[in-house]
């Protein structure tokens, strides 16, 4: 008697709302398991008026204000890297309501290489103990009775992760939307070789799944977008679609890499996010001040 064929297993379909940060072009997200309150959220913004140098939380508080009178309850708080151009804001949206932070297992590299950039001291640890979880590669984990895994996907920077989650993958600055490709590679630690065999890992999800973006800055014969699928990255995205070799990709990445200017939040960003978001503790009089590095980035 023939054995019978295990019934194809239909993905999950995680509800997800996005909030779009106009000042960074960041997209965050709240990622709900569709039969439970349990819900992650992932990439949050702390809002930074620079010039000013003056914290405001109104990015994170309207993530927070939807959770709330949803009746979510945050179980994790999800960062996809350590972000160059946007203040975290999960430890402020954590101190409310709670939830585990993660990041990447990597970001200690990270924290070695901007450890030494920013001139920290010894009582930075570079372990990644800042963060509540290290994901690493591979690795499942729960929302509520989603699941959800890890694939690193280093290249952009050496801690970048992407979250697959039910039918929806989070894909940091990995991938952008089809026509404008992918992230840049020549930070401290990026490397565009790894950037290409990570967005291919990527494509290599099933064609019908949900791709979520960090950023996006629209074009001229189109608005904001930040989702997208497999299918239609593969079949054009400008940088790694179909056809397109690693030598192409890295030739053109790099070439175009050599001509962007630094993030105009790269300074704050990296020092503060390396900290798990955490900004730099008060001195003696209440002041807390950030390190402008000269002639280093």
């Amino acid at each position: 008697m023939p054995s019978a064929i295990p019934a194809k297993r239909t993905p999950q379909v995680p509800e997800v709302t996005a909030f779009f940060d106009k000042p960074t072009n960041t997209i965050s997200y709240v990622v709900k398991d569709p039969v439970s309150r349990a819900c992650a959220i992932v990439d949050p913004v702390l809002d930074i008026d620079y010039a000013a140098a003056r914290i405001s939380h109104g990015s994170a508080d309207a993530i927070a204000s939807y959770v709330t009178g949803a009746g979510l309850t945050v179980e994790w708080l999800i960062e996809t890297h350590v972000h160059a151009d946007h203040l975290s804001a999960a430890p402020y949206i954590q101190g409310y309501l709670g939830g585990k932070l993660g990041i990447g297992e990597k970001i200690t590299l990270v924290q070695e290489t901007f450890g030494e950039v920013f001139n920290e001291g010894t009582e930075f640890r570079r372990d990644g103990s800042q963060f509540d979880h290290l994901f690493r590669d591979g690795e499942t984990y729960s929302i509520g009775t989603l699941r959800a895994r890890v694939l690193h996907t280093p290249g952009h920077t050496p801690a970048c992760t992407t979250h697959v989650i039910g039918d929806a993958a989070f894909v940091g600055d990995t991938l952008f939307m089809p026509d404008s490709g992918t992230a840049r590679a020549d930070f401290p630690g990026g490397n565009a070789h790894a950037l290409y065999l990570s967005a291919r890992r990527i494509l290599e999800l099933p064609p019908e799944t949900r791709l979520f973006m960090c950023h996006d800055y629209g074009g001229e014969d189109r608005d904001v977008r930040w989702e997208t699928t497999v299918a239609e990255e593969r079949a054009h995205n400008i940088h790694v679609r179909d056809g397109i070799g690693e030598e192409q990709f890295v030739a053109t990445r790099t070439a175009r890499d050599a001509k962007l200017s630094a993030p105009r939040l790269i300074i704050p960003s990296l020092q503060v996010n390396m900290k798990a978001g955490r900004l730099p503790a008060p001195d003696e009089t209440g002041k807390r001040f950030l390190k402008v590095p000269l002639d280093t980035l």
